[in-house]
């Protein structure tokens, strides 16, 4: 199964590092990041563990759960948290996903035989209170994520969602965004009272509507 940005994130029932979920239950009314590491005790994936637990704050802000998976057991899982909080100073609180079996793995399109037949790859998405997947980000083994990005992302699409906008090239949070070509330049006015600047008919910015 490969799964594509708009489809339904698949639910499933799975033993994590915090005790048996299903996955529907567990995210609620949140939008959920769930993200695949290929084994436990690797040391990338250690070190992005650490920093997305330094995190949570910022996804509580932002409504966000989070649940990472690895094709380990709970066993090896517990015992890699503790390696985890001793050398990322931290305190790991979102659950681990056990997948032995590779089930939700294959259900998620996380093994990709071209980088390994046992393992699963390092991919992220990012779903929505919907259950809807909004997006997909798969790196190889050596490369790690870049969580800031993640937040940017998840910025933008909550912003997207709840007011008639884009988001430009490199948009932070506060940063003008952009009116989408659906919308004509003087309904756009309407909409947006904080103003419309027109470089081309096309391409139109205005100020963050929920700043």
């Amino acid at each position: 199964m490969s799964i594509k940005l708009g489809d339904t994130a698949p639910d499933f029932k799975a033993e994590t590092s915090l005790g048996d979920i299903n996955f529907y239950e567990f995210l609620g009314d949140s939008w959920g990041i769930l993200f695949s590491h290929p084994a436990d005790y690797t040391p990338v994936c250690t070190t992005e563990l650490g920093y997305t637990s330094k995190l949570k704050s910022e996804f509580d802000k932002r409504g966000t759960k989070v649940i990472a998976l690895s094709v380990d057991g709970v066993e090896d899982h517990q015992s890699w948290i503790k390696d985890i909080n001793e050398t990322q100073n931290t305190d790991v609180q979102f659950p681990i996903i056990a997948d032995k079996d590779r089930k939700i793995s294959e259900l998620y399109d996380f093994i990709h035989p071209n980088a390994s037949v046992t393992a699963t790859v390092r991919s992220l998405l990012i779903i929505d209170p919907a259950k809807k997947v909004r997006l997909i980000i798969t790196y190889p083994a050596s490369t790690g994520r870049n969580f800031n990005e993640i937040l940017r992302v998840l910025d933008s699409l909550q912003l997207v969602d709840s007011h008639k906008i884009a988001t430009p090239v490199n948009w932070e949070n506060g940063d003008d965004v952009i009116v989408p070509p659906a919308i004509s330049t003087e309904e756009a006015r309407k909409i947006f009272p904080k103003g419309v600047t027109e470089v081309k008919p096309y391409l139109r910015y205005t100020p963050q509507p929920n700043t």
